[in-house]
């Protein structure tokens, strides 16, 4: 890979990813030697469901949506990929296809690695497996996690914990607020919620009321990390 291809903010976000930075040098210089840069303009199409898959791709800027599409024919998003994570591999390790559309979420930068190299990598570094396992084995973690929350937890600490994890991954401190900068309307937080949007609304604006948050046009100012925390574990 050209060092040059990739900006220093998105070689940072892929350097510091916490699953690509536990790797050992060697494996870490071979992916990025084996790797191109895919840049995509907002909601441009990465893959669709059932579609063979061809790449292993990490996030370096903006985000991957994740989606399916309901009985209605009505697109839901599932979850949003974030800078520094990897994703793609689960069908390149089975050979089945795609289960799910992705979509670039605002203007986004992808490193990827076709799938012939993929293979490639695993048969040069026996210690991808184990990385691989380690990754699948956080995503099962996070899976259960989340079902255990929409069958278990009220609307409300599901939203604050999902706004907590948004201020983690897309953060931007100013001052004493932290500024959300992926791009989110109220329709996208209640699909991830498995909420309507009407509801979703309520429960930001209590939480506004609370001095939790402020709800600007498409984003989120988180004002008190200690009333989210509070709100998710009532």
């Amino acid at each position: 890979m050209n060092a040059l291809s990739l900006t220093p903010a998105e070689r940072q976000q892929i350097d510091q990813g916490a699953w690509f930075s536990k790797l050992s040098e060697p494996l870490r210089n071979d992916i990025l030697q084996r790797a191109f840069v895919r840049r995509l303009a907002d909601e441009t199409m990465l893959s669709h469901r059932g579609e063979p898959a061809e790449e292993w791709c990490g996030v370096a800027k903006g985000a991957v949506r994740v989606s399916s599409v309901s009985l209605a024919g009505k697109q839901i998003s599932l979850t949003y990929v974030e800078p520094g994570t990897w994703f793609g591999d689960i069908a390149l390790f089975d050979g089945l296809p795609r289960t799910h559309d992705a979509y670039a979420h605002g203007d986004t930068t992808l490193l990827c690695v076709r799938k012939s190299d993929f293979r490639a990598l695993l048969q040069a570094h026996s210690e991808l497996y184990d990385a691989l396992l380690r990754l699948n084995c956080r995503r099962l973690r996070l899976m259960f996690d989340m079902i255990e929350d929409l069958n278990t937890r009220p609307l409300a600490a599901r939203l604050a914990k999902q706004v907590l994890l948004l201020a983690r991954s897309y953060g931007v401190l100013e001052g004493d607020e932290i500024r959300i900068g992926l791009q989110l309307a109220q329709e996208d937080l209640a699909q991830l919620l498995g909420a309507s949007r009407q509801r979703v609304n309520q429960e930001l604006k209590a939480f506004e009321r609370e001095g939790a948050v402020r709800v600007e046009p498409t984003r989120l100012v988180v004002l008190s990390r200690d009333k989210l925390l509070a709100a998710a574990a009532r």
